[in-house]
Formats: C-alpha cells, sequence, structure tokens
C-alpha cells in the first residue's frame, strides 16, 4: 500500500518535476503508483493529451514488463523506453510502489533526459 504524503511534499515532488524536468524540455511528468493512479505531475504548454489515460496504460505496461521480466530471469527491469516518431515515453521505478512517466520529443537527447530523470528521482526519495 502506498504511503500518505503530505501536502508539503506533493508541492516540492511538483516543483522538482517542474524545475528540472518540464523546464528542459520535458512534455509531461508523471508520478503515479502502480496502479497508475497520478500522485504528482508537471506538463508544458505543448502537452495535448489525456494523463489520466496516459497515466493508467503505462502502469499496467511497466505491470506486463516486469512479469516478462520474471518470465527472462530478471527481478526487474527498472525502466522503459519507447521511441515514436515525434514523441518518446521514458518510464522509470522510483521506488517499489511509485513510477516516474515522462514524454518528451525528439529535440532532447536520451542520454540527457536518463541523467536528469536520475537527479530526479534522487531528490524525490529525499523528499519522502
Amino acid at each position: 500500500m502506498i504511503q500518505a504524503f503530505d501536502h508539503e511534499q506533493l508541492e516540492k515532488t511538483e516543483s522538482v518535476i517542474e524545475n528540472d524536468l518540464i523546464a528542459n524540455g520535458v512534455t509531461i511528468a508523471l508520478v503515479v503508483d502502480l496502479s497508475g493512479h497520478i500522485i504528482a505531475n508537471g506538463c508544458s504548454r505543448d502537452a495535448h493529451c489525456d494523463i489520466y489515460s496516459l497515466a493508467a496504460l503505462a502502469a499496467g505496461n511497466f505491470g506486463a514488463v516486469d512479469a516478462m521480466a520474471k518470465i527472462v530471469g530478471e527481478d526487474e527491469f527498472s525502466l522503459l523506453y519507447h521511441k515514436g516518431q515525434d514523441e518518446n515515453l521514458h518510464f522509470s521505478k522510483i521506488n517499489d510502489e511509485m513510477l516516474l512517466i515522462t514524454t518528451f520529443g525528439n529535440d532532447i537527447s536520451l542520454g540527457f533526459l536518463r541523467l536528469k530523470i536520475a537527479e530526479v528521482i534522487e531528490r524525490i526519495r529525499k523528499l519522502w
């Protein structure tokens, strides 16, 4: 079961998302539980999608890939990346209960994004 967070923790989490991801070109960043419920989020002005459906489907996708990891003998795959023509998806596990889901365009390098996400995840973990 997911732990409860206070208002200040949620505000700080959304501030980290806005300042470290959205300000660096990420279109959407969502912290979701493994059921797909949004805990915290940030969206750029260019974001035009249903974030609730995205969160639910991404959590389901992550769960399916987690099951596949076990089939091939891995404990888990802690991150997923899907490349599209214009938009890309990156999922990272924050802890055993939460994921960070980001969408971003081709103008951001995957290496830069992975570095920023690693930093954000560490900052979020410290908040909780």
